[in-house]
């Protein structure tokens, strides 16, 4: 009982029948997977946006409010020019207790949670000499650091 011609036409039509059925399901599936997806995304940025502009308007009202200040100002420091710079820190000095303060409560404003200054320590200018192999050396430290999410 061998198959004749007939047989082996009616078996590959069938086979590429079932193939293109198959093919046909799978990206109707895929555009469907792609629609929903696609408006999942839509309705997540619409909420990104809605709290961004929250933000903005939040910032926009701390302007405001630090423009008047409810309790009278400390006295001002003035800024330090480029001349009385070096004489305020020189570069082997260690910070001092006051400015660790002043950044740890500058960073807690920012981040809106309590932080610990471990170490700091003063980093020469830009305007500073800096030789090419510092800073490049100094690049591929921070570059090769792998930052993991402490809980």
């Amino acid at each position: 009982m061998g198959l004749g011609t007939a047989d082996f036409i009616v078996i590959v039509v069938m086979v590429g029948a079932g193939c293109l059925v198959c093919s046909v399901g799978l990206w109707v599936m895929l555009r469907q997977a792609a629609s929903a997806s696609q408006r999942a995304m839509e309705g997540r940025l619409d909420e990104l946006t809605g709290a961004l502009k929250a933000l903005e308007a939040k910032i926009a009202e701390a302007g405001k409010i630090q423009e008047k200040p409810a309790v009278a100002p400390v006295a001002e420091i003035p800024a330090p020019t480029p001349a009385t710079e070096q004489a305020v820190q020189p570069a082997d000095e260690e910070v001092t207790p006051e400015t660790l303060v002043v950044i740890a409560a500058a960073v807690t404003a920012f981040l809106g949670k309590k932080v610990r200054i471990r170490s700091a320590k003063r980093v020469a200018s830009p305007r500073e000499s800096l030789s090419a192999w510092s800073q490049h050396g100094r690049m591929l430290i921070h570059s090769s650091h792998n930052p993991r999410s402490r809980g």
